[in-house]
């Protein structure tokens, strides 16, 4: 046995220790970990609100049990795409796990990622997310079976194309290559361009150096990781806003917790998702405002044009949902749900991915 699976087992009989007994506890530590740095605004109010609004509504209740923590962001714990590892193991007791980039473990949540050209109001497609893991026991027991604890979704602001050279129609693409990270890779099928891997933090370097020509990206990722400088041509062709992560917790600590402690964790927990989306919506806005003041351009793409990007691509849903029937996961119940969903809530797409 490694020496790092025996300190992952040392941790975890410490913290099973630490809370068979929670009357006798007043100071316990925890750490909170991304794989993004704290620039990003998922992590940060992570940071500003979820964590402080924690330890305000602990000490008003009494303040019988205090947390004392640990930060380790921006991949200083652990890896981008590796959270949910993290959460399962012990290594940390909150962590923002990107489902994005851990589509294996999640892939019944990534169903926004083949339904492109959604809307651009990230607090439906949170709001719906959410709704359907309540709903669907397979989308729920994802993270069951990581050892962790929904706590609050997050969704990503609209994916533009931010590209070296202005994008003026869709056989502009032809030849390009774009950074597109996971299933995002699906919308740019039949285009002519080429989907290459990376995430925010290789845009910028694969955009400088040549490697790629620009980025499927959206504007609260794009500002902070400095895409505009690199790739100042913004397509507006809104491929949607996504479902992007959450902010999980370990499982086995948070049932060892008193019952009041627990639902301070995951009042705080919904709470800091509905903060988030509100944040997002206004801070997505301004970012744009800031990239076209330094310069970047922007071209709004008519509902005609983005009609034809979007019948471009094959439907990525269908065969997507196909496989995971194949796997014994409900695909095409998450699917007809989804759009059904998003229909509902007034979302209106240039094609009906559920029934091609």
């Amino acid at each position: 046995m490694s020496a790092i699976r025996n300190a992952t087992l040392a941790a975890g009989i410490v913290t099973a220790a630490l809370f068979a007994h929670p009357s006798q506890a007043e100071t316990i530590k925890m750490t909170a970990f991304a794989g993004h740095p704290p620039v990003f605004p998922w992590v940060k109010l992570m940071d500003d609100y979820f964590i402080p609004e924690v330890d305000k509504r602990l000490a008003a209740a009494g303040g019988k049990l205090k947390i004392e923590w640990n930060r380790a962001y921006g991949g200083t714990l652990v890896k981008l795409g590796s959270e949910s590892t993290a959460l399962k193991d012990g290594l940390g007791e909150i962590g923002f796990v990107s489902t994005i980039f851990e589509a294996p473990k999640f892939p019944l949540q990534n169903v926004t990622y083949y339904t492109p050209f959604g809307t651009d109001d990230i607090s439906i497609v949170s709001k719906v997310i959410t709704a359907l893991q309540d709903k669907i026991p397979e989308m729920k027991a994802a993270w069951t079976k990581n050892n962790a604890v929904f706590l609050g979704g997050t969704g990503l602001d609209a994916y533009y194309l931010f590209t070296k050279n202005p994008v003026e129609k869709l056989d502009d693409l032809k030849g390009l290559k774009i950074n597109a990270p996971g299933p995002s890779a699906n919308w740019l099928k039949d285009t002519g361009a080429i989907a290459v891997a990376g995430s925010l933090q290789t845009y910028y370097n694969d955009i400088q150096t040549g490697v790629t020509s620009g980025t499927l990206t959206f504007a609260s990722g794009a500002f902070p990781a400095k895409v505009y400088e690199v790739a100042p041509n913004i397509t507006k062709v809104n491929y949607g806003a996504q479902f992007g992560g959450a902010l999980a917790m370990n499982k086995r600590v948070l049932d060892h917790l008193p019952k009041d402690a627990q639902k301070i964790f995951l009042d705080v927990g919904r709470d800091y998702a509905e903060k988030f989306n509100a944040l997002l919506t206004g801070t997505s806005k301004g970012l744009m405002e800031k990239m076209v003041a330094a310069g970047a351009k922007v071209r709004e793409v008519p509902a005609a044009e983005r009609k034809q990007w979007a019948a471009a691509i094959p439907n990525p849903a269908l065969p997507w949902a196909k496989d995971l029937d194949s796997k014994g996961l409900p695909g095409t119940k998450v699917l007809k749900a989804y759009m059904a969903e998003m229909k509902a809530n007034g979302v209106v797409y240039p094609r009906d991915w559920s029934k091609e």
